[in-house]
């Protein structure tokens, strides 16, 4: 028989992550690939999950949500960004922040409809948008400091965008967007009448001294604008899958008719943990950035003595290094056969870009550094043992 995948999803059959993961996994590389911390989050988390499958709380949750938790996202919106939500319209709890993406766009983008995005993205926009039957126009952020081209962001516009998705702190680059970066964004959705959706994930992982600005706290875009987060970033604790949407009620409802479909609700014992975590006090939030900045210093320091370029990230994850050192010119054609020769794994960035944009971005790695000390160490070692002059 032939392929029953639909033809428009051929091209997204798998991810990278799950490529790379294998990858390792297979040649018993250092993986600096996926972007999961290898250390267990808050214990108090843990005992509250516990706490609630012991309590019963073991059945469907409510569509949108545990009450609590819906509850606990809107005083975490008017805590940390003054933003006054209604728990019971304007919050939807997801199986994740990709499912929340995912719904949106089901939900809102039609046949021949263009969605605006920046590249590198995060890899399920462009399958998503695919799957919807939109058209997706990207607008580069260029290595290494990944600035703003307002000509190429105001050309990606038309009549037909229906759809802004902004990534903030932006995955793979670690940018964090200004104040003045974003009102750019919002005037041309205001002028082309589209929604904006913004994955915000990474809030609370701001490494350097820069301020995470929620889209939403525009007043010219707030009537527009979904904002998409996650416990899994937040907290360490990725498996969990507890993420949710805020934003206008028409737009919420619009995003709950279509998960509805997908997964109906989410883990409900996890829901009560992370209610509680979210009202956590602020040294607690703090606290959560203190690892992740050491290792990122370590990370970028080892590459630095080892002469391969990097980006400074502001915040995420990852950084991205470029591995033309190593005489890599097409990551995604040649990182099977640098694991197989030298036993490291990362993401090839030009699986987060299309066009053009990939022979750019051939060379460029994203490498995680939200690992133990020491895995971070055996990356590097691996590093050096595989580093070469640059070819001239």
């Amino acid at each position: 028989m032939d392929n029953p995948l639909v033809e428009t999803m051929e091209p997204y059959a798998s991810t990278i992550f799950s490529e790379m993961s294998e990858l390792a996994s297979r040649t018993g590389a250092v993986n600096l690939g996926q972007g999961f911390p290898d250390i267990q989050g808050p214990d108090f988390l843990v005992d509250l999950a516990c706490e609630a499958i012991r309590a019963g709380h073991n059945q469907y949750a409510p569509r949108s949500g545990v009450p609590e938790l819906r509850r606990a996202i809107a005083e975490h919106q008017r805590r940390f960004y003054g933003l006054d939500v209604d728990p019971d319209t304007e919050v939807l709890v997801t199986a994740g922040a990709t499912e929340a993406i995912a719904a949106t766009i089901l939900a809102m983008v039609r046949p021949g409809d263009e969605v605006v995005t920046f590249e590198p993205y995060f890899d399920c926009y462009p399958a998503m948008v695919a799957r919807a039957g939109g058209i997706l126009r990207t607008v580069p952020l260029h290595f290494p400091d990944h600035a703003l081209d307002e000509a190429a962001l105001a050309a990606a516009f038309s009549d037909r965008t229906r759809l802004v998705l902004l990534n903030t702190p932006h995955n793979p680059t670690g940018k964090v967007f200004t104040r003045e970066e974003m009102a750019v964004v919002a005037e041309l959705a205001v002028r082309h009448d589209a929604w904006i959706v913004t994955d915000e994930v990474y809030e609370h992982l701001v490494l350097d001294d820069v301020p995470h600005i929620p889209m939403a706290t525009l007043p010219e875009v707030a009537d527009r604008t979904l904002t998409m987060s996650s416990a899994g970033k937040t907290f360490s604790m990725t498996g969990w899958k507890v993420g949710w949407v805020t934003g206008p009620a028409a737009g919420v409802e619009a995003v709950t008719s279509m998960k509805q479909w997908l997964t109906f609700t989410t883990s409900g014992p996890f829901q009560y943990a992370v209610a509680e975590g979210l009202g956590m006090d602020d040294a607690g939030y703090a606290e959560l950035t203190t690892e992740l900045r050491a290792r990122r210093a370590q990370l970028l320091t080892g590459l630095a003595q080892l002469g391969v370029p990097t980006n400074r990230p502001a915040s995420t994850y990852f950084a991205l290094a470029d591995f033309s050192g190593f005489g890599m010119r097409q990551a995604l054609t040649e990182m099977p056969g640098f694991a197989e020769e030298h036993g490291f794994v990362g993401v090839p960035a030009a699986a987060f870009v299309t066009g053009p944009e990939v022979e750019a971005a051939g060379p460029l790695v994203r490498l995680a550094f939200c690992k133990r000390e020491e895995v971070v160490t055996a990356g590097l070692e691996r590093l050096a043992a595989a580093r070469r002059p640059t070819a001239r």
